[in-house]
């Protein structure tokens, strides 16, 4: 699996995420993409800034924003897109990822063919 492709951040995202850090003073902050366990699916998706990469984290760089994830989210990430998308409601992270054969009717929870997490109720 190439380490360039478990995760892909859209410059839509990238632009977003960039202004998050600025308001957040998170600059100098790595950003995490991981999966947790719960949701009516079984996993749901985590982005969030972190001060450090850990201990067997793969560490990517897109559009200028160092991005790390923990080496047992990547097989379930590997391929995920992160978009941002904007409407007249206003705007929000999107993220497609090919692993995902089924989500829950609100859409924050999935689960792969290899991994169910563990369901909760909404």
């Amino acid at each position: 699996m190439s380490e360039q492709q478990v995760v892909t951040i859209t410059e839509a995202a990238a632009f977003q995420i960039k202004d998050m850090m600025k308001q957040n003073e998170e600059e100098k902050s790595l950003l995490r993409v991981a999966v947790h366990g719960g949701g009516c699916s079984g996993l749901s998706y985590g982005m969030g800034f972190t001060p450090a990469a850990e201990e067997g984290d793969i560490e990517l760089n897109q559009h200028g924003i160092p991005i790390v994830v923990a080496k047992n989210d990547a097989g379930i990430l590997n391929g995920t897109i992160v978009d941002y998308k904007q409407s007249l409601m206003g705007g929000g992270f999107t993220i497609d990822n090919p692993n995902a054969i089924a989500s829950c009717g609100c859409g924050s929870s999935f689960r792969t063919k290899t991994n169910e997490g563990t369901p909760e109720n909404c």
